[in-house]
C-alpha cells in the first residue's frame, strides 16, 4: 500500500438530510486530505438531495435498491486504495481518516478497518438515544481487536479484497455488515479499532429501535447456521447465556398473576440477566448516576426480549422456508 493512499468515502443515504451536514462537516475537518466522496442517494423523499450537492463530492442517484446496492455502486465508481464506508448519519472524528491508514501501515494482514461509535450521540436527545449510544459504545470498546463481523458505517476496506470477495450481498439490507465482515475474515484480518471514531445519530424513540432489532435477530438464524461456528466479536458466550435467562424471564413474567412466587423467579432471571454482562452496567453507572443505570437496565431488558423472539422467529423460519435457509449462500 501507498504511504499517501486515495481513500474514496462511499456514503450510502436514503432521507438523512437532518444529519449529512454533521457527516459533511466533519470530512470537510479532515486532518487526512488525500480521499474523495461519492455519495450514492438511495431514492430518498426528503430534501436529501439538495443538501448534498452543497458540498464536494460526486453524487449517484439511484431508485430505492436498498443500502447493500447503494454501496456496491459507490465502490464500483471508487478510485481509491482503499474504500471507507460511511453512514449519512455519522460524523467522524477529524483524524479518523488517518488513523485507519495507520491501521492498515502497521499490520498488513489486515484487509479491514471498522471504527466504533463515540458515547456521546451525534445530537442530543431521548433517554432511548443515551442507552443505545452507551450500549453501542461498551458493546464494542469491550470487543476490541480482530473480529468477525464488519461494522460499516464506518470501516474502510481494501479496494482490491472487497471486490475479490464480491462485495455487499445485495440480497441483504439487515446483516450486510455481519455477513461481509464474516466473508473478509476468511481472506484478511478485520480489525475492531477504537483509533477510528465518530458520532452517530441512534434511535430516539424504543418503537424504531425494537423493530430494527427485532428483524436483525431473525436474519441472524439462517446466518449462524451458514457459519457453523461461534462469531468473534461483541456477541460473547456470556451475553448468550443472559438471553437464555431473558427468555425464561418472558415465559415466567405472565405465571405470576397465577402465583407470586413466579415474580421472584422473574426477578432473579433479570438479576441473572445483568450478571453475565456486569461490566456494562458498572460503565454506565461511571457514566451517568444509579436512576438512569435502572432505567438502562430495563431498556436492555426489552430490547433483549424483541431480540429473543426475533430469534425464536428466524428459527421457526428457517424450519419451514428453504429460501431462507439458503439467504447466505452468496453467489448462488
Amino acid at each position: 500500500m501507498n504511504s499517501n493512499p486515495l481513500i474514496s468515502v462511499i456514503i450510502p443515504n436514503y432521507n438523512y438530510a437532518r444529519t449529512l451536514p454533521k457527516c459533511f462537516e466533519a470530512l470537510d475537518k479532515q486532518t487526512y486530505t488525500n480521499f474523495e466522496v461519492i455519495v450514492v442517494d438511495d431514492g430518498s423523499t426528503d430534501e436529501s438531495v439538495s443538501v448534498i450537492k452543497k458540498f464536494p463530492c460526486e453524487l449517484i442517484e439511484t431508485k430505492n435498491n436498498g443500502v447493500s446496492a447503494a454501496r456496491n455502486l459507490g465502490a464500483s465508481r471508487a478510485k481509491g486504495e482503499i474504500v471507507f464506508f460511511l453512514d449519512s448519519d455519522m460524523a467522524l472524528y477529524e483524524d479518523a481518516l488517518a488513523k485507519t491508514v495507520e491501521a492498515f501501515e502497521q499490520d498488513p494482514s489486515v484487509g479491514c478497518v471498522c471504527g466504533m461509535y463515540a458515547k456521546e450521540p451525534l445530537f442530543k436527545g431521548s433517554w432511548v438515544k443515551e442507552y443505545r449510544t452507551l450500549q453501542n459504545y461498551y458493546w464494542r470498546i469491550s470487543s476490541e481487536g480482530y473480529v468477525t463481523a464488519g461494522f460499516f458505517s464506518l470501516g474502510g476496506v481494501k479496494k482490491s479484497i472487497f471486490h475479490e470477495v464480491g462485495g455487499f450481498n445485495v440480497r441483504l439490507n439487515n446483516s450486510e455488515d455481519v455477513e461481509l465482515g464474516n466473508r473478509l475474515s476468511e481472506r484478511c484480518n478485520v480489525l475492531l479499532t477504537s483509533k477510528v471514531m465518530g458520532y452517530h445519530d441512534d434511535e430516539n424513540e424504543f418503537r424504531t429501535l425494537a423493530r430494527k432489532m427485532h428483524k436483525r435477530a431473525i436474519q441472524r438464524i439462517p446466518f449462524y447456521f451458514h457459519r457453523k461456528k461461534p462469531m468473534k466479536g461483541f456477541e460473547t458466550p456470556m451475553r448468550a447465556i443472559g438471553m437464555m435467562f431473558v427468555g425464561l424471564s418472558t415465559a415466567i413474567l405472565p405465571l405470576s398473576v397465577l402465583n407470586l412466587n413466579f415474580l421472584w423467579a422473574f426477578f432473579a432471571c433479570v438479576l441473572a440477566f445483568v450478571l453475565t454482562d456486569a461490566g456494562q452496567y458498572r460503565f454506565v453507572w461511571k457514566e451517568k448516576n444509579p436512576i438512569f443505570t435502572l432505567y438502562f437496565i430495563g431498556a436492555h431488558w426489552a430490547v433483549n426480549v424483541v431480540v429473543f423472539w426475533g430469534l425464536v422467529r428466524g428459527l421457526l423460519t428457517f424450519l419451514f422456508s428453504k429460501q431462507f435457509r439458503l439467504k447466505y449462500n452468496y453467489g448462488e
